[in-house]
């Protein structure tokens, strides 16, 4: 059996602004050929459960996707094409970082990653045309699937694109002041 072969840690930091949030700068492997990147590794967040299920999504320059979060879900993002603005917020209550809003980008040019634990609202505004591609702790589940106003005054976000292109579930997620009781997280979340 050969020896298994041993890649440098990425650079994997928590948010400042949303607690359990991981942002991931993978080494960079290059050379006459091309790349080669570790996209992901179970490793890099401790405490994390396993992700079962991988998906992609393709989307054209001025799409707008979100703000969508899960209370039983954690998500994983990386853009290999393309640039996308993410923008994730916590609705935690209780928390300690309640009611924090992060804008960032990540592109098949930075390499990023972000893991986003539950109850964290997550959205992505296409900067170009792209692909991105998440993996899962969680098999889809309708019940898990619940969305906050992506233009929510109180959420402050900048998407980064002037006319957004919106889904109708999108455009009829309700204010973070107006979700339903048992649709809140609460902090610390349960699994």
């Amino acid at each position: 059996m050969a020896p298994a072969i041993l890649l440098p840690v990425p650079n994997v930091r928590e948010s400042s602004t949303i607690a359990g949030v991981y942002v991931v700068e993978p080494t960079i492997h290059g050379d006459q050929r091309g790349l080669f990147i570790e996209t992901y590794r179970r490793e890099w967040f401790p405490n994390a459960r396993e992700m079962l299920q991988g998906n992609r999504s393709n989307k054209q320059a001025g799409a707008l996707v979100g703000l969508h979060y899960h209370l039983h879900q954690a998500d994983y993002w990386y853009c290999p094409v393309g640039t996308i603005r993410v923008v994730l917020h916590d609705l935690r209550v209780g928390g300690p970082t309640d009611g924090g809003t992060d804008c960032f980008d990540i592109s098949g040019e930075n390499h990023l990653g972000v893991y986003i634990p539950p109850g964290v609202a997550h959205g992505f505004a296409a900067l170009t045309d792209c692909v991105m591609t998440y993996l899962v702790d969680g098999y889809y589940n309708t019940a898990d699937e619940l969305g906050v106003a992506w233009d929510d005054p109180a959420i402050g976000a900048d998407w980064g694109v002037a006319a957004p292109i919106l889904s109708a579930r999108d455009q009829a997620n309700p204010h973070r002041a107006d979700l339903p009781e048992g649709r809140r997280p609460y902090w610390p979340m349960r699994t």
